[in-house]
C-alpha cells in the first residue's frame, strides 16, 4: 500500500478514528517567485539554473538583497523551504567579488555541518569556481587543520569547536579574522536556554577578536517559526537584525492527525500507553513500505520502541538494518551510517529523539509519528516537517500521552493551530555562564579598562577574577595569568562539563558504546540499571562516579528500569517579591539537593511494575533560581491533608503548563511543593530552573503569574474526568485522604488567582 491508501484505511478504521481528536489537511501551496538580483555573479546564477533553479523564492530574494545592503538578517520560514540558499548565495557572491573575503558557518551539530558542507560543495563544483570550503570539528585530522586555517574561504563548524578549538587559538586564524565578512548561524531557534546563553557569550568573544583584527562581520541567521525570532537572534549576536519572513516556498499536501489513546480505566482517567499506540501506528506504516520517522521524548523510549519495531522484520536477512534508533550518545560513525541509510531508502523506520528534528538531509520520508507532545508548538512543526520534504502527500501523527500538557494540546487543537509559537528565551548574563566565558575571553585577549563584555559589572567581575589570581591588572589592561586553559572547563550544552562514558565489557576487548551527562548518569547508569543501546540491553555492573565511567554487560531480559529522584530545596536569597496580598509571590536563588533513591523494573510490552531495588549514590547539589507562590498558613475548611493534596495537584499541573510559555523542555524546569516551607513557614510551591545558576525561566514565570494560573485552572476544569486523573492533576494513586484531588487543586488555584485579579 502507498501512503494515500494507508490514510484511506485509517479513515475507514473505526478503531483508529474514534481516537482522532483532529484531522487537518493542509492544502498544497503554490510557490511565490522573484527574479535573481542583478548583483549576483553570473557563474552562481548559471550553476543554479543548471540545477533547475531559474528563479528564487520571494524570501530568498529578500534575504539576499538585505544582506547585500549590509544588514544582519534572520530568515524565518518552515522546514524544507530553501533557507540554505539565503546564506550560500550571498557568501559565495562576496568571495567571488573579493577573493580575500572569509565566512564562518555555525551549525548546532556535526551531522548538520557535514550535510550542509556537501550541498555547498555541489554548488561550488557546478559553478566551476575556486572557493575553498572546509569542515573544522573534532573529527578533522590534524594534518588538514593548518591548510584550513590558511586557505579556507568558508569554515564550517559548530559552537563547541568555535569555543574550544578556534577562539583560544585565534593567532593561528589571522587570515580568517582579518577578513571575516559573514557569520552564518543556522537553526537559531535551537539556541535557547543554557545552550543559547552559552552561544551568546561565545559570540561576544568572537566579536572582541574580530574587533582586534579590524573586521566587522554581518550575521545571517536562519530559524524555524518561533514567536520572537528577531529578538532571539539579536540577543545571541548582539546586533540589530532584519526579519525576513515572506515565505515563498511551495509545499505539498500534508495531513496532521491528533490521536488520543483510548481510556483503559475511566475512574482513574488512565489511557493506553502512547508508546504502544505509536508502535502500533508505526508498525502498520512500516509493514506497508511507508518510510516513517518516530520521534519520542527520551533516549530510553527510543530504545524500547526500536526493540518493539525490529520484531516486524524478525527472521528476515536485513532485520537489524530496516529499523534503527538515532539519539544523543551514539558515536558519530553510527549516526552517519543511519543518515545515509535513510537517504538511500535502505532504512524503512527510524526512532529518534529530537536529534533528527534539525535540518539534516534524511531524504523523502513520508510519515512522521510524534510520540508525546514535544513541549513546544515550534518543535512539533519542526518534527512534522521532517516528512514530505520532497515527496507528494505526507502525514504527521501526534500521539498524546496522559500528561496534562499533552491532554490540553490534544483536546484543544484550535490552541495549537491558532496560537503563534513560543518565545525562545536565553539569559547570557547568567553569572555562572558569563563568568566562565569572561575567563575564556581574558585568556584570548587582555581586557581594556572600561571595556564592557555585555554587562555593566564587567570591571567588578574582573576584580573578582584578580582576587582569584586568574588575571592581573597592569597599566590599563587585565592580563590572564593562570596556567589553566579555561575553555576546557566549560561545556556549551549544559552547565556542567562532566560526561560519563559507557563501556561494554561483554567481550574481552572493552568498547566505548556511548556517553551521558553528569546529571543523567545517576538516573540511567546506577548499578543494576538496564541501559539500552540500538535495541540491545545492557546491565550496569559498576558506576565509577570518580572516574566518570559506567561498565555494562550485554544481557537479554524482558524488562527495563526507571529510577526515582528525591529532591530537597532551600531558599538562599530573594530577588523579587510581591507580599501585598495574602498569597505571596517571589523569585530568587535556591539550593537544590537531589538523590536517586530507588529504581523500578518495568516489563516490556505490558509496562507492568515487576520489582524494585535500592540505589546508593552520592547526593548532587545545585544552586539555581526559582519562582515560588506561598499560600496563607491557615486555609478555612481545608485540613492539612487537603492542602497537601491540593499542592500536589498544582505541582503536577504547573510542571505541564509552564513549558507552554517558556519554549523549554518540561525537563528544563522542576516543580516541588512543601506543606510547610522552612523558609516561608507556609504551604509553598516552587518552580526552579534545572540548570546551575538558572537561565531566566523563573523570572519569566514571576511576570506571567496570572496567565500561568489561568491556563492551569483551564486545563483542570476542562478535563472530562470526575475526581482527577493523569491528564490534569496527576495519577490518583499519588493522593491520600478522602477529598477530590481535582476539587482541592482547583480551590487552591482559584484562591491564588483571586488575590491577583
Amino acid at each position: 500500500m502507498n501512503l494515500e491508501q494507508m490514510l484511506d484505511y485509517f479513515k475507514a478504521s473505526e478503531k483508529i478514528t474514534r481516537n482522532v481528536t483532529s484531522w487537518v489537511e493542509l492544502p498544497a501551496r503554490e510557490a511565490v517567485f522573484a527574479d535573481f538580483p542583478d548583483f549576483i555573479d553570473g557563474r552562481i546564477k548559471a550553476a543554479l539554473e543548471r540545477r533547475g533553479v531559474h528563479r528564487l523564492y520571494s524570501h530568498q530574494a529578500s534575504a539576499i538583497s538585505a544582506i547585500h545592503e549590509g544588514n544582519s538578517v534572520v530568515v524565518v520560514t518552515p522546514t524544507a523551504s530553501g533557507k540554505t540558499m539565503c546564506y550560500n548565495v550571498p557568501v559565495l557572491n562576496a568571495i567571488l567579488k573579493d577573493e580575500a573575503s572569509r565566512a564562518l558557518f555555525l551549525f548546532p551539530t556535526k551531522a548538520l555541518s557535514q550535510d550542509q558542507t556537501s550541498e555547498l560543495h555541489e554548488l561550488i563544483t557546478e559553478a566551476g569556481v575556486d572557493v575553498k570550503t572546509f569542515t573544522y570539528d573534532g573529527d578533522t585530522p590534524q594534518s588538514a587543520r593548518k591548510a584550513i586555517r590558511q586557505a579556507g574561504h568558508i569554515v564550517v563548524t559548530n559552537p563547541d569547536m568555535l569555543h574550544s578549538g578556534i577562539l583560544p587559538h585565534h593567532t593561528k586564524w589571522t587570515k580568517l579574522f582579518e577578513n571575516l565578512k559573514y557569520i552564518v548561524i543556522d537553526e537559531v531557534h535551537h539556541y535557547r536556554g543554557v545552550f543559547g546563553s552559552h552561544l551568546a557569550n561565545t559570540i561576544r568573544r568572537l566579536k572582541r577578536i574580530c574587533d582586534f583584527y579590524g573586521s566587522k562581520p554581518q550575521f545571517i541567521c536562519c530559524s524555524a517559526t518561533i514567536a520572537n525570532p528577531a529578538e532571539l537572534a539579536s540577543r545571541i549576536t548582539g546586533a540589530d537584525v532584519r526579519l525576513i519572513d515572506n515565505n515563498g516556498a511551495p509545499s505539498c499536501k500534508k495531513h496532521i492527525i491528533f490521536y488520543n489513546p483510548p481510556i483503559v480505566n475511566k475512574e482513574l482517567g488512565i489511557r493506553r500507553s502512547s508508546m504502544l499506540e505509536a508502535e502500533s501506528l508505526a508498525e502498520s506504516l512500516i509493514r506497508n513500505g511507508v518510510q516513517t520517522i518516530v520521534f519520542t521524548r527520551s533516549r530510553l523510549n527510543v530504545e524500547v520502541l526500536v526493540t518493539y519495531l525490529k520484531d516486524i522484520f524478525h527472521g528476515s536477512r536485513d532485520a537489524d538494518s530496516r529499523v534503527r534508533g538515532y539519539r544523543g550518545g551514539y558515536l558519530p560513525n553510527l549516526r552517519r551510517e543511519i543518515e545515509r541509510g535513510l537517504r538511500e531508502g535502505s532504512i524503512t523506520g527510524v526512532v529518534s529523539t529530537n536529534a533528527l528534528e534539525l535540518g539534516i538531509d534524511i531524504g523523502a520520508l513520508e510519515a512522521c509519528i510524534i510520540c508525546g507532545y514535544p513541549g513546544t508548538i515550534a518543535s512539533t512543526w519542526q518534527q512534522a516537517g521532517r516528512a514530505g520534504r520532497r515527496s507528494g502527500v505526507s502525514v504527521a501523527i501526534l500521539v498524546a500521552n496522559s500528561s496534562p500538557l499533552d491532554q490540553y494540546i490534544i483536546s484543544n487543537p484550535d490552541y495549537f493551530f491558532g496560537k503563534s509559537p513560543e518565545n525562545g528565551l536565553i539569559n547570557p548574563d547568567n553569572l555562572v555562564i558569563l563568568y566562565n566565558h569572561m575567563k575564556c575571553a581574558a585568556f584570548e585577549l587582555p581586557f581594556e579598562d572600561g571595556e564592557k563584555f555585555g554587562v555593566e559589572t564587567t570591571a567588578e567581575i574582573l576584580s573578582f577574577m584578580e582576587e582569584a589570581r586568574l588575571v592581573r591588572h597592569v597599566g590599563k589592561r587585565w592580563h590572564w595569568m593562570s596556567d589553566v586553559f579555561p575553555a576546557d572547563e566549560i561545556s556549551l550544552r549544559s552547565a556542567s562539563n562532566e560526561n560519563f562514558i559507557i563501556i561494554d565489557i561483554s567481550e574481552p576487548k572493552h568498547v566505548v558504546i556511548g556517553e551521558t551527562d553528569r546529571f543523567s548518569a545517576p538516573m540511567l547508569l546506577h548499578e543494576e540499571a538496564i541501559y539500552m543501546h540500538e535495541g540491545v540491553q545492557y546491565q550496569v555492573e559498576k558506576l565509577d562516579f570518580d572516574d566518570k565511567k559506567a561498565y555494562v554487560r550485554r544481557v537479554n531480559v524482558d524488562y527495563y528500569t526507571d529510577a526515582n529522584l528525591a529532591v530537597d530545596l532551600k531558599v538562599i536569597d530573594v530577588f523579587r517579591e510581591d507580599s501585598s496580598k495574602p498569597v505571596l509571590r517571589c523569585s530568587g536563588e535556591v539550593s537544590v539537593s537531589s538523590l536517586v533513591t530507588m529504581f523500578k523494573k518495568i516489563k516490556l510490552h505490558t509496562h507492568e511494575n515487576i520489582g524494585s531495588g535500592p540505589v546508593t549514590l552520592p547526593e548532587l547539589e545545585m544552586h539555581t533560581t526559582a519562582y515560588w507562590v506561598s499560600l496563607p498558613e491557615e486555609i478555612s475548611g481545608m485540613s492539612q491533608s487537603d492542602v497537601q493534596n491540593g499542592l500536589l495537584g498544582i505541582s503536577n499541573v504547573l510542571a505541564n503548563a509552564s513549558p507552554i510559555y517558556l519554549m523549554c523542555d518540561p525537563g528544563d524546569i522542576r516543580v516541588v511543593h512543601q506543606v510547610r516551607s522552612t523558609f516561608t513557614q507556609r504551604p509553598t510551591i516552587y518552580i526552579y530552573d534545572s540548570y546551575p545558576g538558572g537561565v531566566g525561566f523563573s523570572d519569566k514565570l514571576y511576570e506571567l503569574h496570572e496567565e500561568l494560573f489561568t491556563t492551569a485552572v483551564d486545563m483542570v476544569m476542562h478535563c472530562s474526568c470526575e475526581e482527577g486523573c493523569p491528564s490534569c492533576v496527576g495519577p490518583l494513586n499519588e493522593f491520600t485522604g478522602k477529598g477530590s484531588p481535582k476539587e482541592l487543586t482547583l480551590r487552591l488555584m482559584k484562591m491564588i488567582l483571586s488575590q491577583h485579579s
